[in-house]
């Protein structure tokens, strides 16, 4: 079967290495804010092109951080998509604000400017544009459109590590970022993880209170805070990880660069390619069909593992279908959730498996 993660097929060296960090954190003594958080923290940080990197405990945790450190709450409405994972939405809920949905771009599936400028209301405070897939695009226009309207972008980045906007990383355009490293990220450790991003140092630093309780100094807590602390061994682990990024990356763009040349089939559509490599680091790559549950399953015949991110998208689900929304609806948003489906494109992919799918996917009738 070919898998949509390859976990088990990794470099023997890279698991000797992380072995190695796992057994200096258990050596250490130390297990929580400690060296290795410290040391993942100036790395990432000068990997994304940033001044300050704080560790996390999820990627929700660093999206309702940054809301809470632009103190954006109650009373506030943050602009988003509805086409995400669930934790997008989530955060800016906990974080006590209002989530309105704008539709996407149907040949990006990424928030639409035109339909984020129809929701923008007396209350908008924030933009939260989500890098889906692993793309980052057209930062130009969130930055004049948040200027211009007096309102905070908060990036989330969760899908998007070290993807690129004329040679500027996501993250380092807006107020700030949020990343996660759950495991099946291009940048993943073995369990939860995340960071929050700035260039500002008293967000920074108010980050860092919030994540631990709200305490400044050790029994002195003057906020409140939560408990989202990016632990010593997933930090040593993404340390190692961190190192083989760049390598994992150009192998899923010389994937995915083989399936757009590649696929030739009339009843699956393809999703717009990037304008500069640098711009799409292919967390998934997706396409789109009509009869995504037969395409799927003429898939798996063949041996290749599929999956749909996200079927159901967050305005449809439960606790926000009173949501506020475009008032033209999100007509491009249900029709991708409808028909998208990821194909597999991690960097353990041998050559015949990328040709193996490609077959798979011009036969499909």
């Amino acid at each position: 079967m070919i898998t949509m993660n390859g976990f088990t097929l990794e470099p023997e060296s890279l698991v000797r290495d992380e072995l190695a960090a796992v057994e200096r954190v258990l050596r250490s003594g130390w297990y929580v804010l400690g060296k290795e958080v410290q040391a993942f923290e100036n790395e990432w940080a000068h990997a994304s092109g940033v001044k300050y990197a704080v560790g996390v405990g999820n990627g929700l945790d660093a999206i309702e951080i940054g809301l809470r450190v632009l103190g954006i709450g109650p009373g506030d409405e943050v602009i988003t998509t509805a086409m995400t994972a669930f934790a997008s939405t989530l955060a800016i809920m906990r974080a006590g604000a209002t989530p309105v949905f704008a539709d996407i771009d149907p040949a990006t599936a990424l928030l639409d400017a035109q339909s984020v400028e129809r929701c923008i209301s007396p209350r908008t405070k924030a933009i939260l544009p989500v890098h889906l897939y692993g793309q980052v695009r057209d930062m130009n226009v969130w930055e004049d459109l948040c200027k211009r309207r007096t309102i905070h972008l908060i990036e989330d980045c969760a899908q998007s590590h070290l993807a690129a906007w004329r040679g500027q990383a996501g993250g380092a355009f807006g107020a700030c970022g949020a990343y996660s490293f759950y495991p099946t990220k291009n940048l993943g450790a073995i369990g939860d993880g995340g960071a929050f991003v700035t260039g500002d140092e008293r967000q920074a630093e108010m980050a860092r209170r919030l994540r631990n309780y709200g305490q400044s100094q050790r029994y002195h807590h003057p906020e409140v805070g939560m408990n989202s602390r990016l632990d010593e061994l997933q930090a040593a682990i993404l340390r190692v990880r961190l190192k083989m990024l760049p390598r994992f990356t150009e192998r899923r763009r010389a994937i995915a660069a083989r399936y757009l040349a590649e696929m030739r089939n009339s009843r699956i559509e393809l999703m717009a390619a990037p304008v500069e490599r640098e711009n799409h680091v292919y967390h998934l790559f997706v396409v789109r069909c009509p009869e995504r549950d037969r395409l799927s399953a003429h898939l798996k015949e063949s041996g290749i593992e599929s999956l749909c991110h996200y079927p159901v998208p967050v305005h449809i689900q439960e606790p926000c279908k009173s949501m506020t929304r475009d008032p033209d609806g999100l007509p491009h948003t249900e029709r991708h959730a409808a028909q998208c489906l990821s194909l597999p494109c991690h960097p353990q992919l041998t050559d015949a498996e990328v040709t193996a799918v490609i077959d798979s996917v011009n036969a499909f009738e």
